[in-house]
């Protein structure tokens, strides 16, 4: 079977790729870098890659030769010429303008096609995952739903968004996570009805909403959710709200299916938060996708002409927020099969009140 850097397209017009992203070059290799450069020709694959990593490069990465870094000028110019590659594709969406320049300074040779083809088919692959890379998600959303768990029994009146958003991070890496998938973000009373506001110093008070917006990070793969407790009764327009978000949220994840397009899937969700009166306070997209980064391809928004495809993993968060007031959001994130889906997400939705 092909592993992935076997499979990459090199573009037309090119005669081998240029990888340097940190996220790609993990993608490709399996293994996590802060530095290092891939070539990829079109009968050989190299990393090369300093001291630091050389070690641990030499005994994990089969899929490419890994040569240790000492110049690395010379050593890319020594391979163009080993394969009689006159042009390199870059990585057009990652790859900073200073190391374009960077590479064509020196190399006033050579080609380096700034064209997104080579951006696209790397994400073409990393938004349809294998089974491994599911099983990786599935592995950070149990670490995230363990603290969720956790922090139910820690919130109540007088404790800070600060010190709940620490204290999910705390119960997050201490249950496995390699990192966080994100900044926590944990909000109560009016704070709720900011999408993605910044936990501060206020306190809990009886009868607030708190969100929660977290994921963990497990070898590499990102896990997200969100969910909004009550602490105390909820008033009956804060029930109310809460049910339309949520039944918006089930209509949505209902309807989810390979062959649909991001917009599709997200007007399954707004119109019925629209019908009740709430569109105007719906102001993000319905989802996005998850995998290596936080945020990747596809998008589940009105304008998103994605069709999704299996295998596809796609959060489904729909949300209202009403300023100086507050704010709800459910978030689940599902694998998108031929006709419906997984949900990843196992925390319950109904209502919680502590």
């Amino acid at each position: 079977m092909m592993n992935n850097l076997e499979k990459l397209k090199i573009p037309d017009g090119a005669d081998g790729a240029i990888i340097t992203s940190d996220i790609n070059r993990r993608y490709f290799t399996g293994m996590k870098s802060s530095a290092g450069t891939i070539l990829k020709f079109k009968d050989a694959a190299y990393l090369i890659i300093d001291f630091r990593y050389i070690e641990k490069a030499r005994k994990t990465v089969k899929n490419c030769e890994v040569i240790e870094q000492e110049n690395l000028t010379e050593q890319i110019n020594s391979l163009m010429k080993k394969h009689n590659a006159k042009s390199l594709a870059v990585e057009s969406m990652d790859m900073t303008v200073h190391r374009l320049h960077f590479f064509r300074e020196k190399f006033p040779d050579a080609e380096f096609i700034d064209s997104d083809e080579l951006s696209n088919n790397i994400y073409d692959m990393r938004t349809v995952k294998n089974a491994d890379e599911i099983e990786k998600i599935q592995k950070a959303q149990e670490i995230a739903e363990k603290a969720f768990d956790e922090i139910l029994g820690f919130i109540k009146p007088g404790v800070t968004e600060r010190e709940i958003a620490l204290k999910l991070d705390g119960c997050m890496l201490e249950n496995g996570a390699e990192s966080l998938s994100f900044e926590t973000i944990a909000l109560a009373g009016k704070n709720t009805s900011m999408p993605h506001g910044v936990p501060g110093n206020y306190r809990v008070q009886s009868g607030d909403f708190v969100l929660m917006d977290f994921g963990a990070v497990y070898d590499g793969y990102h896990s997200d959710m969100t969910r909004t407790v009550c602490v105390g009764q909820p008033t009956e327009k804060m029930s109310n709200v809460y049910n339309i978000v949520l039944d918006a949220q089930l209509k949505a994840l209902d309807a989810v299916h390979a062959g649909m397009t991001g917009s599709e899937l997200d007007a399954m969700a707004r119109e019925h938060i629209e019908q009740n009166g709430y569109g105007d306070n719906f102001g993000h997209s319905l989802g996005h996708g998850v995998g290596m980064e936080i945020h990747e391809f596809p998008n589940a928004s009105p304008k998103s002409k994605t069709v999704l495809k299996e295998n596809m993993v796609v959060t489904v968060e729909p949300g209202i927020y009403i300023p100086d007031e507050f704010g709800v959001r459910i978030e689940d994130f599902v694998v998108v099969t031929e006709k419906s889906h997984r949900n990843l997400t196992k925390c319950p939705k109904k209502l919680i009140i502590l």
